[in-house]
C-alpha cells in the first residue's frame, strides 16, 4: 500500500470516530489548504453520505480575499453547512481594545470567538487540521486532545494512545480537539493534493502581488496590514506556503506555480513551513500561548 493510502486511511478511521463517539462535532475551516484537504478527507469517509457535521470559520476580517471566495466556493460545491463566526462583532460586542501599531493583528482574538463559538452551538469536538511537523507545540498534541471547561490545553494531561484507540470520554462541559491529518507532513500534505487533483486558492500558487520587507519577511501590503512610510511596496512574484489572517502570514518569493514546481521547492526549502507565520515570531512559546487559552 502507498503511503498516501496509509495516511489517508487513519485520517478516515479518525473522523468515523469521532462521528461515532461525540454527540455534536464540528470542522475548523479555515481556507487554507490543510483544512480543504481534511472536507476531501471527511467526504471519503461518510461517502456516500454526506458530511454529518458542519464547517465553523473564525472569520477575522482580515482574511485573504482569495481564501474567502474559495471558502464559499467549496460550501456551494460540496453542499456543506457553514458557520462564520465573526472576530469583528466579537470585538464590538465585548468592547474589546484591538492591538495597534506595527505588529498588530487580529489572531489572537480568534481565540474568543473561537470559545464563543464552541459554546453557542455546543460543540462537544471540533476537528481540526493542524499537524505534528508544523510546530513544536504542535508535536506534544494527541490526536485526541483534551481541554476543559475554560477551552484550555494542559501538556501534561494527554492521554495515551496506544494501538490506535482514542479515548473520547469526557466530562461537562469539556470539549475535545481533533486532528485527523496530524501524522502528515506538509510534504505528504502536497503529494496528496497532486494525487488527488485538490482544488486549493490561488494564493498558494506563485502570482504577482504588492508587498514589502520586514524583518527579513516578505508581508503582504493591504489596508489591514500596517506598513511604515520607509517601507517601500514593491510588486513582487510569490506565493504562500501557510495562509492565515494576512496580519501575520509572510509571503515567499517563489515561481511554482504548479504543484509539481510546489512540491520541488519545498523538498529543497531550508525553513520550515511555520517559518512563514509572524505570529510564531512573538515569542519561543509563542503557539503554547495561544494553545493554553483555547486556540486550536
Amino acid at each position: 500500500m502507498n503511503y498516501l493510502d496509509e495516511l489517508e486511511n487513519e485520517s478516515v478511521y479518525i473522523f468515523r470516530e469521532v462521528a461515532a463517539q461525540f454527540d455534536n462535532p464540528v470542522l475548523l475551516f479555515s481556507g487554507g489548504k490543510d483544512s480543504i484537504l481534511m472536507v476531501e478527507l471527511a467526504i471519503k469517509a461518510f461517502y456516500p453520505a454526506p458530511i454529518p457535521f458542519p464547517l465553523m470559520h473564525i472569520d477575522t476580517g482580515h482574511n485573504f480575499p482569495e481564501t474567502i471566495e474559495f471558502r464559499d466556493y467549496l460550501v456551494d460545491k460540496y453542499n456543506l453547512k457553514l458557520i462564520v463566526v465573526s472576530v469583528e462583532e466579537t470585538i464590538n460586542s465585548k468592547g474589546i481594545i484591538e492591538e495597534s501599531g506595527k505588529y498588530a493583528s487580529r489572531n489572537n482574538l480568534q481565540t474568543i470567538s473561537l470559545l464563543e463559538g464552541i459554546n453557542d452551538n455546543k460543540f462537544d469536538a471540533c476537528l481540526g487540521g493542524a499537524r505534528r511537523d508544523e510546530e513544536k507545540a504542535r508535536a506534544k498534541e494527541r490526536i485526541f486532545s483534551v481541554r476543559d471547561d475554560f477551552g484550555q490545553w494542559d501538556a501534561k494531561n494527554q492521554r495515551p494512545e496506544l494501538f490506535d484507540i482514542l479515548n473520547g470520554a469526557i466530562n461537562q462541559g469539556e470539549n475535545m480537539r481533533v486532528f485527523p491529518i496530524s501524522n502528515w507532513t506538509e510534504l505528504d500534505v502536497w503529494n496528496y493534493i497532486r494525487r488527488e487533483n485538490i482544488e486549493l486558492p490561488s494564493v498558494y500558487f506563485a502570482h504577482k502581488r504588492n508587498v514589502f520587507y520586514r524583518d527579513g519577511m516578505i508581508w503582504p501590503a493591504s489596508d489591514f496590514v500596517f506598513s511604515e512610510q520607509d517601507e517601500s511596496i514593491v510588486e513582487q512574484t510569490v506565493r504562500f506556503r501557510t495562509v492565515g489572517d494576512m496580519t501575520c502570514t509572510a509571503a515567499v518569493e517563489s515561481n511554482a506555480d504548479n504543484l509539481d514546481l510546489i512540491i520541488t521547492e519545498i523538498e529543497s526549502a531550508l525553513i520550515s513551513e511555520r517559518g512563514a507565520r509572524i505570529d510564531d515570531k512573538r515569542s519561543e512559546a509563542a503557539m503554547e500561548k495561544r494553545k493554553e487559552t483555547g486556540y486550536f
